[in-house]
């Protein structure tokens, strides 16, 4: 086991940076998922075909980082049907992660894709390195979150707008646990029974998932 890199708090100098940590809490913690954002395709079992980035190289590394505030499970996904994963910075607690050092290009396409947008433009980073976060629009994953810096690289993700406690909480499905749960575990930090407790544990998937439940798909016949 490793452990999590600390994220340092403050921000960086640079307004336009070459390089970003794109921090997933989501299906992008597994690196095969998010092969697929980068270099095009359909996964099997998804509903959904990604354009992908126009630099289509993959991450030059992907660590394990622990996130101030909650994961939390709402809306409803057309990828895989079921809660979509959200984050709330603003709320006492863990949430489980993994940086992937892209290229600032590379975070926009990817965050595009999310935001259900054709990639190929750049975000506008101004806002987020500077105040820690950005509102761009009033969908989900709309919102850019800095939390911090890391090897002097900012670290950057996107939410909903809205806090956990304004949430529709709706369970996520099988399928999409399975990819989180295993991207975690990939990750080299945290073991099973860790994993599985924390998913366990988030809003819209507790008294909903047990970590029993959890644990079996990451075993199971087919699982990513």
């Amino acid at each position: 086991m490793i452990s999590p890199r600390a994220i340092e708090p403050g921000r960086t100098e640079s307004s336009s940076p070459q390089h970003v940590w794109y921090a997933s809490y989501g299906s992008n913690t597994y690196l095969g998922r998010l092969a697929y954002y980068i270099t095009g395709g359909r996964h099997p079992g998804a509903a959904r075909t990604y354009p992908g980035c126009r630099d289509r190289r993959l991450p030059e590394r992907s660590v394990p980082v622990e996130l101030d505030g909650v994961l939390y499970f709402a809306t409803e996904s057309a990828v895989w049907t079921g809660g979509r994963a959200f984050y709330d910075p603003d709320v006492d607690g863990r949430v489980l992660a993994r940086a992937h050092l892209v290229t600032a290009q590379q975070f926009s396409d990817i965050a595009a894709q999310e935001m259900y947008r054709q990639p190929g433009n750049e975000l506008d980073l101004t806002g987020v390195l500077r105040h820690g976060r950005a509102v761009l629009g009033e969908g989900r994953y709309e919102t850019l979150v800095c939390p911090g810096t890391l090897d002097g690289a900012p670290v950057l993700t996107f939410t909903a707008p809205w806090p956990v406690a304004d949430a529709e909480l709706n369970s996520p499905s099988a399928a999409y646990l399975a990819f989180l749960a295993r991207g975690l575990l990939e990750a080299g930090a945290w073991d099973a029974a860790a994993v599985a407790a924390y998913l366990a544990g988030c809003p819209g998937a507790a008294g909903r998932w047990t970590a029993q439940d959890i644990r079996h798909l990451m075993t199971a016949p087919g699982a990513p």
